[in-house]
């Protein structure tokens, strides 16, 4: 009789086109295979002779340094047994030799590498490239980051460029970001930094956690993370933050030195956070919210202290507005909460302020921001706060030798304006106001801002700088904040518009309306002044201020001009490192019934564009020809000019320096591509110099087999 011989392993093959297909990931540039948990995918194992039914064969997958099976961290999975942890396999069909097996993970399964060994009896092998991947899965419903509609899937999981918007409330514009989940080292460094994070693998198994440690991660503060951020204007030892245009660059340098990269304004962080929550297969959004607070210490109020000329004071302030804020929305259920809180969480790697001891923020439910349920974790205050302040005014004036606070005005609908992010499936902004907060004013609002203070303790209306505190302020009250604004006797009302584009090296052309509604006769004193500043409310520059009186009657208006000569700026322009917003603040007194009224605006410069002149389809691995034409048509040189391009799929990030752009002068470079990959893909473009931050642009081709 024939001796039994042992069964052996020959060989396996993980199907790889076939599986990646079937989970969504087929995009991922990595030899080894990566699926999502929750759904089946196969593997066929190749013997040494046929299966047989007395045969012992397991698949082994084990995760972490020491796999145990005690630990949960080896599973020890054999054909149609019950299942191990919600694992479990089945053969699919025997063929001589071939076996071809189903896997299915548990859909509540921890996320990261798993090592693969197949045992029969004692033998055990170890196919090469035997690391699988296994990431959230939005596609399977029992898991909790399942999103029903494909085209939010395609736009949120799968999408790998997208926008980011910034400027200011006033002039909103769309900055192009490549994500680029799906490029070579992105995932491994993903990898790497759930490792770093320390979660425990049951700590794996959920989103919340996982998007919590990646908030943390994702800035160098406390834990080497990715990015350093940086907002002194001087970035002489990196990359100035303006000159990024995707993550790639960020995850794969930090992946190969494992050090912090050197430098992160919000933008960046929340485009880098995007990208590593999309790879690891939690539905993502970068959030941006114009007039964000910052800083309010949870009391709701951020105080702007403004000189006798209406110039906005750096110095008093501790808390402040920022023209834009970008975070993250993450989607996913919330079973550790209350009923009602699923859907999108926000998370924000930005690093601002500690929470739990480390810098971290989130996920906090966007829904429980919306209600008012602040006390919910995780960091609810501090989100609500930078969506709902009030903003408070103050005149700093000298009595007698002493600083002395007028309060001048209350905003209470300024902060948390225009909530934006990138539309499903197309390039245009969308405004999600109306998921943060309800509309102002109404009934709905009321009652969810009081519920949030029943959580959160405002402090007293005196003023609150560094030194004003022991400082008895004029007419400051300590009433609880107004829930609505107060209505003047006089119906007073500003306005502050550009009358000209705001082109650099041309003279910065703007006009205060101030109008009355109420019958009478009223004598209007108006304060008016233009600062550069950062995003963040820092400013930069004092660039004139204008005093005038002049009288209203009834129903009518005065528009007063304010005009800025290039020469008051440019030189601090190309001084700064950073963009800057020109940023116009308005006093308005009526003398006879003492209103005051305080409105600021700001303003971003508006640039030539460059155009992108290629093809609108291409054949996979043909080349083909992409020219990039930028028109200086300004009447100031442009100096040190920087041209910054990448296409993922198509070419890497490539710098080309153009030197000094002159007025009326034409740039063109070209670059040649090669596509190496399926279907739209897109290219961005953006020229940096010395007077100009950020000119960027897109442009998408198709290409096909």
């Amino acid at each position: 009789v024939f001796p039994e011989s042992n069964l052996k392993v020959t060989g396996i093959d993980f199907l790889k086109s076939q599986n990646t297909r079937q989970h969504h990931t087929d995009g991922y540039n990595i030899k080894n295979l990566v699926v999502r948990r929750g759904q089946p995918f196969q593997v066929q194992v190749s013997l040494n002779r046929e299966l047989r039914a007395t045969d012992k064969l397991s698949l082994r997958f084990g995760i972490g340094e020491n796999p145990l099976k005690n630990k949960g961290t080896l599973l020890s999975l054999k054909p149609e047994r019950e299942d191990f942890n919600g694992w479990k396999i089945s053969v699919v069909k025997k063929n001589g030799k071939e076996c071809l097996l189903s896997v299915t993970s548990s859909p509540n399964a921890a996320v990261g590498k798993y090592n693969l060994h197949v045992k029969t009896g004692t033998n055990v092998y170890k196919p090469e490239n035997g690391v699988i991947y296994l990431l959230f899965n939005p596609w399977c419903e029992d898991d909790v980051v399942y999103m029903a509609n494909e085209a939010q899937r395609k736009e949120y999981v799968l999408n790998d460029t997208g926008y980011i918007y910034v400027g200011s409330a006033y002039s909103i514009y769309d900055r192009p970001w490549n994500y680029g989940q799906f490029e070579e080292f992105v995932l491994d460094a993903c990898m790497y930094l759930l490792d770093k994070s320390k979660l425990s693998v049951t700590d794996r198994r959920d989103p919340a956690n996982v998007s919590r440690a990646m908030s943390a991660l994702v800035n160098a503060n406390d834990d080497n993370g990715v990015l350093l951020g940086n907002w002194s204007g001087n970035y002489i030892s990196g990359t100035s933050p303006m000159d990024w245009i995707g993550s790639v660059t960020i995850l794969q340098k930090y992946y190969k030195t494992k050090k912090s990269v050197r430098y992160g304004q919000c933008w960046v962080f929340a485009g880098v956070l995007n990208t590593v929550m999309r790879c690891l297969g939690v539905p993502s959004r970068c959030v941006s919210t114009f007039d964000a607070a910052h800083d309010t210490e949870e009391n709701l109020r951020v105080d702007v202290y403004l000189n006798e000329r209406g110039e906005k004071l750096n110095s008093l302030s501790f808390d402040s507005v920022w023209n834009f804020h970008v975070w993250n929305d993450v989607w996913m259920k919330r079973p550790d909460l209350p009923e009602g809180f699923n859907g999108w969480q926000a998370i924000d790697s930005t690093p601002q302020e500690q929470s739990q001891g480390l810098f971290q923020c989130g996920p906090c439910p966007v829904k429980a921001v919306r209600e008012g349920d602040v006390y919910l974790p995780y960091d609810s205050k501090f989100v609500y706060a930078e969506v709902n302040a009030d903003r408070v005014y103050w005149v700093v004036k000298k009595v007698n030798g002493k600083e002395k606070y007028y309060k001048v005005g209350t905003e209470t609908q300024d902060i948390g304006k225009n909530i934006s992010t990138k539309a499903v499936g197309q390039n245009r902004r969308e405004d999600i106001t109306r998921e943060y907060k309800y509309p102002e004013g109404s009934k709905e609002e009321r009652m969810s801002m009081q519920r949030a203070y029943s959580f959160i303790r405002p402090v007293g209306m005196g003023p609150r700088s560094g030194y004003a505190s022991t400082v008895q302020a004029l007419g400051g009250n300590t009433q609880p904040l107004v829930l609505k604004e107060p209505v003047t006797k006089t119906g007073l009302h500003i306005e502050i518009t550009n009358t000209e584009p705001l082109h650099p090296g041309n003279p910065l052309e703007m006009a205060i309306t101030v109008k009355t509604s109420t019958p009478g006769n009223w004598t209007v004193d108006l304060t008016g002044s233009c600062q550069l500043q950062y995003y963040t409310g820092k400013v930069q520059a004092n660039l004139g201020s204008i005093k005038e009186t002049f009288n209203l009657d009834g129903t009518s208006e005065m528009q007063i001009p304010l005009k800025i000569a290039p020469d008051a700026y440019m030189k601090t322009l190309s001084s700064l490192e950073d963009e800057v917003l020109i940023l116009v603040t308005a006093i308005a007194e009526v003398k006879e019934t003492k209103d005051k009224l305080t409105k600021e605006t700001s303003m971003t410069f508006e640039y030539p564009p460059i155009t992108v002149q290629m093809p609108e389809t291409a054949k996979l691995y043909n080349d083909f020809t992409c020219a990039f034409i930028f028109k200086n048509k300004l009447n100031v040189t442009l100096e040190n000019c920087k041209l910054l391009v990448e296409g993922l799929g198509i070419f890497k990030m490539t710098t080309f320096d153009q030197g000094d752009i002159m007025p009326g002068r034409i740039m063109k470079s070209e670059i040649i591509c090669t596509p190496t990959r399926l279907g739209e893909k897109k290219i961005v473009a953006k020229l940096i110099s010395n007077q100009i931050k950020g000119i960027s642009t897109e442009k998408a081709v198709f290409i096909t087999e």
